[in-house]
């Protein structure tokens, strides 16, 4: 029995993940208007939400919020390296007010979006 439980936690982890990947590239690519709440994700995972934050802090150690949020920043980060897009328009891209964007991006990074960029913009020749 603790094993088929075992081996359930691990299928739901990887359905979060998957999940959350999927639902960023959604939104990025303007296929959903928002980011959805944690207990509309455990609805479309078809688990209660108490069941999913218990399996996700179980088998990875942090809150399923705290994957989210990182996942999101990693969205950040690669189209402020990688795109020109202006930092106000990556936060609207993932939904965000920039200003609220940037505070949100700096308590996870130590940098502002701008910053992180400068630092870390992939040069390119021409």
């Amino acid at each position: 029995m603790e094993n088929r439980k075992e081996k359930r936690g691990i299928e739901i982890t990887r359905q979060y993940f998957d999940f959350l990947d999927q639902h960023i590239e959604d939104v990025v690519n303007g296929q959903s208007p928002a980011f959805m709440e944690l207990n509309q994700i455990a609805r479309e995972l078809a688990v209660s939400h108490t069941h999913l934050t218990d399996t996700i802090q179980k088998e990875k150690g942090n809150h399923p919020c705290h994957f989210y949020d990182a996942r999101i920043i990693d969205k950040a980060k690669h189209l402020l390296i990688h795109t020109n897009t202006s930092a106000a328009q990556v936060a609207m891209i993932l939904t965000y007010d920039p200003a609220n964007f940037s505070k949100f991006f700096k308590k996870w990074t130590g940098q502002t979006p701008g910053g992180f960029r400068k630092a870390n913009k992939i040069k390119t020749t021409s």
